[in-house]
C-alpha cells in the first residue's frame, strides 16, 4: 500500500539502495515505493535527494541494492536494453539543467523527443503540446540563449513531458519561477499526477504543500519520515497563541510538521 492508502501498483520500487560518493555515503540502504500520483520528496541540503533522483533517473548507479522502474530493474547487472526501455518512460528535469544555446525552443525539445525515440510523425504535436502547457508559445522558435532563467527552467519543464511520460522526476523544478509561474507548475504536475507518477525533489516545503499528496523526508540518507501531507501538517499541530495575543507561531501546518518531523528522526537517532 503506498502513501495515499491506495492499492495502486508501484511504478518505483527501491529496496537497501545505497549511493556512496568516495568516502561519504549519500544513501544508507533506502527502502522506497512510489504509485502514480505527486509525491514530494524533501530534506535539508546533503540529504541524499538529488542522489536518489539520479539514481531513479539511470544518469547514477547506485553502490548497492535493487532498483526497478515501470517494471524493469534498472542499475547494478541490469542490461542496456532494459535502461533503454525505462528511459524512453521518464522525464526527468535535473537540478542543474544543460542545454544547447543555440537551438530554438522548438529544436532543443525536438531532439529531446528524439533522443527519447518517439515516433518522428508525433514529434512536431507532441513539442507543440508540451512547450504550450509551460506557457512559451510564443517563444517556441526563439534561441534558447535570448530567454530568460525562468523561462529556460520552464524549457527544461517542456523537455521533460515531451514523451508524457509514466514516470517523472523534478529536481528543484521551481527554482528561478516567479510565484505566478509556480502556481502554473503546481497545476501542471496536479494534472500530470492523475495518471503518471511524480517525484519533486525541492527544498520548497510550500510547493510540496500545494501540489503533493505523498511525502517522503530524508535525512543524512536514510528515511526519516513518510507519509501525507495532511497527515505532516499535523505533526505541526494548530496555532492556538494567535487569538490570545501571543506571537504567532513560525510557518504553515506543513512546515511546522516537516522540521518536527525532522527533529523526531534525529533524536530517534541520537538514542540508538
Amino acid at each position: 500500500m503506498n502513501v495515499n492508502g491506495t492499492t495502486a501498483v508501484n511504478t518505483v520500487e527501491v529496496r537497501e539502495l545505497t549511493v556512496r560518493h568516495r568516502r561519504r555515503t549519500a544513501l544508507d540502504a533506502v527502502d522506497l515505493d512510489f504509485a502514480p500520483g505527486v509525491h514530494g520528496l524533501l530534506g535539508p541540503n546533503g540529504a541524499g535527494k538529488t542522489s536518489l533522483i539520479r539514481v531513479l533517473a539511470t544518469v547514477a548507479a547506485p553502490s548497492g541494492g535493487r532498483v526497478e522502474l515501470l517494471g524493469s530493474q534498472v542499475g547494478g547487472r541490469a542490461d542496456h536494453r532494459s535502461r533503454a526501455e525505462v528511459r524512453r518512460r521518464l522525464g526527468y528535469l535535473p537540478q542543474e539543467f544543460g542545454h544547447y544555446p543555440g537551438f530554438t525552443v522548438r529544436e532543443f525539445v525536438s531532439y529531446v523527443a528524439w533522443l527519447k525515440e518517439m515516433d518522428a510523425a508525433a514529434v512536431p504535436a507532441a513539442v507543440e503540446r508540451a512547450v504550450d502547457r509551460v506557457g512559451l508559445t510564443d517563444r517556441i522558435d526563439a534561441r534558447v540563449k535570448t530567454l530568460s532563467g525562468g523561462m529556460v527552467r520552464r524549457v527544461g519543464i517542456a523537455q521533460a513531458i515531451v514523451n508524457d511520460p509514466d514516470l517523472l522526476l523534478f529536481d528543484e523544478p521551481t527554482a528561478g519561477l516567479d510565484p505566478e509561474q509556480r502556481v502554473e507548475f503546481r497545476a501542471l504536475i496536479r494534472e500530470l499526477g492523475r495518471t503518471a507518477t511524480v517525484i519533486v525533489s525541492t527544498h520548497l516545503v510550500e510547493d510540496v504543500a500545494a501540489a503533493c499528496t505523498g511525502v517522503t523526508l530524508i535525512e543524512a540518507g536514510r528515511i526519516a519520515y513518510r507519509g501525507t501531507t495532511r497527515e505532516l501538517a499535523e505533526l505541526g499541530g494548530t496555532d492556538d497563541r494567535a487569538g490570545d495575543g501571543a506571537e504567532p507561531a513560525d510557518g504553515n501546518p506543513v512546515e511546522r510538521g516537516y522540521t518536527a518531523a525532522l527533529r523526531a528522526h534525529r533524536a530517534a537517532v541520537a538514542n540508538r
